[in-house]
């Protein structure tokens, strides 16, 4: 489908109503309405410290932990209030911790070794899709 030029769009928006606001200042407000859907499903296993205090892994309820060598799995929901449904799906299907979980922005971090963390994020996204009947993404792996 070819991308529509600005005129294009407000006739489609305002149909009988363009002719009319012809001239006139408009606003237009942008809404992102949160469909059912699982966007980020993506499982790390780095080597650097720097990434661990960057998501802030060693800090709160983790201070003085050292995550080294752990892997980290992340997703993102929409409708936000989702992760928490997915954290308890990932707590209950392997040993992982909750290294960081968002209500308000839908993201979820696990922390744990790389094998419970694929499995957990991997039953994350088969909940979701098959249980939920979400779109989902497939489960990245670096």
């Amino acid at each position: 489908m070819p991308r529509m030029d600005k005129k294009e769009l407000l006739e489609r928006i305002f149909n009988d109503d363009y002719e009319s606001l012809k001239g006139k200042t408009l606003r237009m407000t942008r809404v992102r309405v949160p469909g059912k859907e699982v966007c980020l499903a993506h499982v790390i296993n780095p080597t650097d410290e720097s990434v661990y205090k960057n998501l802030g892994l060693h800090i709160g309820v983790h201070e003085g932990e050292n995550h080294m060598g752990e892997a980290i799995g992340m997703v993102r929901f929409t409708p936000w209030e989702c992760v928490v449904a997915a954290a308890d799906v990932a707590m209950k299907a392997a040993n992982v911790e909750i290294g960081f979980m968002d209500r308000f922005c839908g993201s979820l971090i696990v922390t744990g070794r790389l094998t419970d963390v694929e499995t957990a994020v991997e039953k994350v996204v088969e909940f979701f899709r098959d249980d939920l009947g979400f779109r989902t993404c497939d489960v990245h792996k670096n």
